[in-house]
C-alpha cells in the first residue's frame, strides 16, 4: 500500500489536513499566560553553524580591510541587471541598508542596532520601513561569500555604508569591526504590542497628545518603522508635530538635537525615495514571498518591477541636485525654496518646491534626459519649521565643514553605539579619540599573582564588612551589564559615581559604608589596586568562604585588571537607562509594574547573558547567602544562612510544605502537619518550584548527589557575571 500521501503519518504534522505552516497548535496557544523562556534560549549556541570554537576576532584579524573596501567600491559602482542602481550607483542603497540595520538601536534596554546582523531575519527583515533592504544584502552576498568567516554580516553592512559615503565624498570618522552575527530571529524582543504594521500611534503613548510619553523601551513611533512616519504623524503631514516625534525617537536612540538634524540631513543628502507605482500591488514581504522570488520580498508586478518602478516608502524623488555626491545641497534646497504638499505616484504625501530652477532639479535616476522635482519628507520639513532644528540647520548650511564633521561623528555613533567599549573594536580604522558614549575606562598597569590575591582576600574578609555586604556590592556593581549593547558591568566601578551611587536598588547607605572601607584598604596597600577589582574580589572571597563552610573547597577564579572610571568619563544621563527596576536575584522590586516580577527577571537575566539554568542556580545560591535587598528573609529557605548549600532547592521542592498566599506577590511556606509558617517567599521564589521548566532545574540541584555540583555551578555562573564585561580577557 502506498502511504506516501498519508500526511497523518507525519510526526510533525499531527494529521492536519493542510500543510500550511503554523496551523498546528502550540503550547503558547493552549497556555498563553505561561512564562516564555525563549528569551533565555537566545544564548544557546546550538543554532550557530560556526561552532563553539569559532573566534571571530582572530578571523577578522586575517582580513585585508582595504581589499574589502576596494571590492565594495567596485560593487557600488557596477550596475546589476537584476536590481539596477539609481544613477548607476548603489551609494543610496548601501547607506540605507546600513542605516536601517543600525537604526533599530534603543538606549532603554540596548536592544536593536547593527551588532548582531539581525536585519537578516524577521520581523526586522519584513518591516515596512525595511522594504528592499533585502536587495541591499543580496547585492553584498558576493563579497560576503568571498571573505566568508572573516567578516560578519553586521560588519559588512556597516562597512558598505561607510564606503558609500566615502565614495560620495564624505570623510568618515572611522570604522570598527567586531559585530557577531546571530543565526535565528530574535523572536522575543519587544517591538510593540500592535498586531498590524503601521498601526496608529495612539497604541504606543500613555498620552497621545504628549509625544514624550512613548512607551518604554520603544524608540520608533509605529510598528514597522525605524524612526518616524515620513508622511507625518499617522500619515498626516504636520512638520511641527513630526518634530516632536523626532525629538522623542532620536533621544531614545541617545541622539541630541544637533545629531538628529545632522543624521536626517546627511541621510537624505544621498539617494532617493521610491514610490513610482501602486503600493497595493506589491507582493508579500520576504517571509511571505513565493519560492521563485529567491528569498526576496515585495515583488512589484508593474513594469520592470525595479529601476523606475521601484517601490519603497511610497514617496518618490531625490532630495538634492546631485544625489550621489556629498555636499550641502540638502540645506540649500530646503531653506531656499517654498514648499507645498503633493501626492507621489503611489499616493503618499510629500513636499515639493513651488518654484525651482530646472538646473537645480536632480536628474531622473534612470533617464538622464529628464529632470525631476526634489522632494522633502515631513521630517525634513521639520528641520526648517521647528525653531530649534531651524537654528541648527542654518548653522550647518553656513558651514559645510562643520556639518560634515558633525554628521561623520553622528554616523559613527549611530553605527557603533551598540558595539560596546573600544576594547571590543577590531580593525585598522578605529578612531583614536575616546568618546564619552563609549563609556571609557582607564587601563591599569598592575598584575596580581596568586599570593597577592590570597592576601587581599584575607584583608577583605577581615575588614569588618559582612559577607553579604561584600557579595551584594559585587553583585550590584556587575548586574548592570547588558549584553545587548555591552554596557555596564563591574569594570570601571561606576557604582561609586553618579548616578549609580544613588540608585535605590544599590542601597546607598550600605554601599557607601562598603566603598569607604574599600578606599581605606586601597590606601593601605603597597601596590595600587583598583576599587573595581577590590569590589569583585570581596564578593568572590565571601563566596569561597561560604562554600568552605558547606564543606567544599571550590576556588572562585579571579582575574585582575579592572579600571576605575572617573565622573568626567561617565555620561550621567546615558547611565540612567541602566538602572535596574527589579532584581529577582536579590528579591527586590522598586515598585509594581505591568510586567510581572518573573517576566522582569527573565528580561534582566537575558540582558546579563545568562541561560535559564544559570539564572536558577544563581537565585538559589543568593538566597542561602542572605543577599536579599534590605536584608529581608523572603525566600531564604535555610537555617544555615550564609552557607552555600542547596537548601533553597531542597525546601522549595519538598512536599512536606505547602504554600499559602499572603499579600500580593508574597507567600508563606507552611509545615503541612502543624500548619505553622516556616518561611516567607516571593513570586520569584515559588515560581522556581511551580513552573515545570524551572522546577526541572531546581530538582537537579535538590538531589542528594548534586550538592557539590550546585556549589560549582553557582561559582561558575557567578564568575560569568563578574567577568561579563571583561572583553580584554575573552
Amino acid at each position: 500500500m502506498d502511504n506516501s500521501n498519508d500526511i497523518s503519518k507525519c510526526p510533525f504534522h499531527n494529521g492536519a489536513k493542510s500543510l500550511t505552516a503554523g496551523t498546528g497548535t502550540t503550547n503558547k496557544d493552549w497556555w498563553p499566560k505561561a512564562l516564555n523562556f525563549d528569551i533565555l534560549h537566545q544564548h544557546d549556541s546550538k543554532t550557530n553553524p560556526l561552532g563553539a570554537d569559532f573566534y571571530y576576532a582572530a578571523e577578522f584579524s586575517k582580513l585585508n580591510l582595504q581589499e574589502v573596501k576596494q571590492d565594495l567600491r567596485d560593487l557600488i559602482a557596477t550596475n546589476q541587471e537584476w536590481w539596477p542602481g539609481d544613477w548607476g550607483s548603489y551609494i543610496g542603497m548601501m547607506v540605507r541598508t546600513a542605516w536601517h540595520l543600525a537604526g533599530t538601536y534603543r538606549k532603554a534596554d540596548g536592544r536593536g542596532g547593527a551588532n548582531s546582523g539581525n536585519q537578516r531575519f524577521a520581523p526586522l527583515s519584513c518591516w515596512p520601513d525595511n522594504v528592499n533592504t533585502d536587495k541591499g544584502r543580496r547585492l553584498l552576498w558576493p563579497i560576503k561569500k568571498k571573505y566568508g568567516n572573516k567578516i560578519s554580516w553586521g560588519d559588512l553592512i556597516v562597512l558598505a555604508g561607510n564606503v558609500a559615503y566615502e565614495m560620495a565624498g564624505l570623510q568618515t570618522f572611522g570604522f570598527a569591526g567586531g559585530r557577531k552575527d546571530i543565526w535565528e530571529p530574535e523572536k522575543d524582543v519587544y517591538w510593540g504590542e500592535e498586531r498590524e504594521w503601521l498601526a496608529e500611534t495612539k497604541n504606543r503613548y500613555e498620552d497621545v497628545a504628549d509625544r514624550t510619553t512613548l512607551e518604554n523601551p520603544l524608540a520608533a513611533v509605529q510598528m514597522g518603522l525605524i524612526y518616524v512616519n515620513p508622511e507625518g504623524v499617522d500619515g498626516n503631514p504636520d512638520p511641527l508635530k513630526t518634530a516632536q516625534d523626532m525629538r522623542t525617537t532620536f533621544s531614545r536612540m541617545a541622539m541630541n538635537d544637533e545629531e538628529t538634524v545632522a543624521l536626517t540631513a546627511g541621510g537624505h543628502t544621498v539617494g532617493k525615495a521610491h514610490g513610482n507605482g501602486k503600493a497595493e500591488n506589491l507582493g508579500g514581504d520576504p517571509e511571505l514571498a513565493l519560492f521563485e522570488n529567491q528569498g526576496l520580498g515585495w515583488h512589484n508586478p508593474e513594469g520592470t518591477g525595479n529601476a523606475a518602478n521601484t517601490m519603497v516608502s511610497g514617496l518618490e524623488g531625490a532630495w538634492t541636485t546631485n544625489p550621489t555626491k556629498w555636499d550641502n545641497e540638502f540645506f540649500n534646497i530646503l531653506l531656499k525654496h517654498d514648499w507645498e504638499l503633493r501626492k507621489s505616484p503611489a499616493g503618499a504625501w510629500q513636499w515639493e518646491p513651488t518654484n525651482i530652477q530646472e538646473e537645480d532639479k536632480p536628474l531622473d535616476a534612470h533617464d538622464p534626459t529628464v529632470r525631476r522635482n526634489p522632494i522633502m519628507t515631513d521630517a525634513d520639513m521639520a528641520l526648517k519649521m521647528d525653531p530649534k532644528y531651524r537654528k541648527i540647520s542654518e548653522k550647518f548650511h553656513a558651514d559645510q565643514a562643520y556639518f560634515s564633521e558633525q554628521f561623520a561623528r553622528a554616523w559613527f555613533k549611530l553605527t557603533h553605539r551598540d558595539l560596546g567599549p573600544k576594547s571590543r573594536y577590531l580593525g585598522s580604522e578605529i578612531p583614536q579619540e575616546d568618546l564619552i558614549w563609549q563609556d571609557p575606562i582607564p587601563t591599569v598597569d598592575y598584575t596580581l599573582n596568586d599570593s597577592e590575591i590570597a592576601n587581599l582576600k584575607t584583608i577583605l574578609l577581615n575588614s569588618g564588612l559582612t559577607p553579604s555586604e561584600l557579595i551584594n556590592t559585587a553583585w550590584d556593581s556587575a548586574r548592570t551589564y547588558r549584553g545587548s549593547d555591552f554596557r555596564g558591568g563591574a569594570n570601571g566601578s561606576r557604582i561609586r559615581l553618579a548616578p549609580q551611587k544613588d540608585w535605590q536598588g544599590n542601597e546607598p547607605e550600605r554601599l557607601q559604608k562598603v566603598l569607604s572601607t574599600l578606599v581605606e584598604i586601597q590606601q593601605s596597600l603597597p601596590k595600587k589596586v583598583s576599587i573595581a577589582d577590590l569590589i569583585v574580589l570581596g564578593g568572590s572571597a565571601a563566596i569561597e568562604q561560604a562554600a568552605a563552610a558547606a564543606g567544599y573547597s571550590v576556588p572562585v577564579p579571579f582575574i585582575a585588571g579592572r579600571g576605575d572610571a572617573t565622573q568626567e568619563q561617565t555620561d550621567i544621563e546615558s547611565f540612567e537607562d541602566l538602572e535596574p527596576k527589579a532584581d529577582g536575584f536579590r528579591n527586590w522590586l522598586k515598585q509594581e509594574y505591568v510586567a510581572s516580577p518573573e517576566e522582569m527577571l527573565l528580561d534582566r537575566a537575558q540582558l546579563m547573558g545568562l541561560t535559564a539554568p544559570e539564572m536558577v542556580v544563581l537565585i538559589g545560591g543568593m538566597r542561602v547567602l542572605d543577599t536579599n535587598y534590605g536584608g529581608t528573609k523572603l525566600g531564604v529557605l535555610t537555617d544555615r544562612e550564609g552557607v552555600l548549600t542547596n537548601d533553597f532547592f531542597v525546601n522549595i521542592t519538598d512536599m512536606n510544605y505547602s504554600w499559602k498566599p499572603s499579600e500580593e506577590n508574597l507567600y508563606y511556606i507552611v509545615d503541612r502537619k502543624t500548619g505553622a509558617p516556616k518561611w516567607s517567599a516571593s513570586r520569584i521564589d515559588v515560581i522556581i518550584g511551580s513552573n515545570s521548566v524551572l522546577r526541572s532545574y531546581a530538582e537537579v540541584y535538590a538531589q542528594d548527589d548534586n550538592k557539590e555540583k550546585f556549589v560549582r555551578d553557582f561559582v561558575k555562573a557567578w564568575v560569568k557575571v563578574m567577568n561579563a564585561d571583561r572583553f580584554d580577557v575573552k
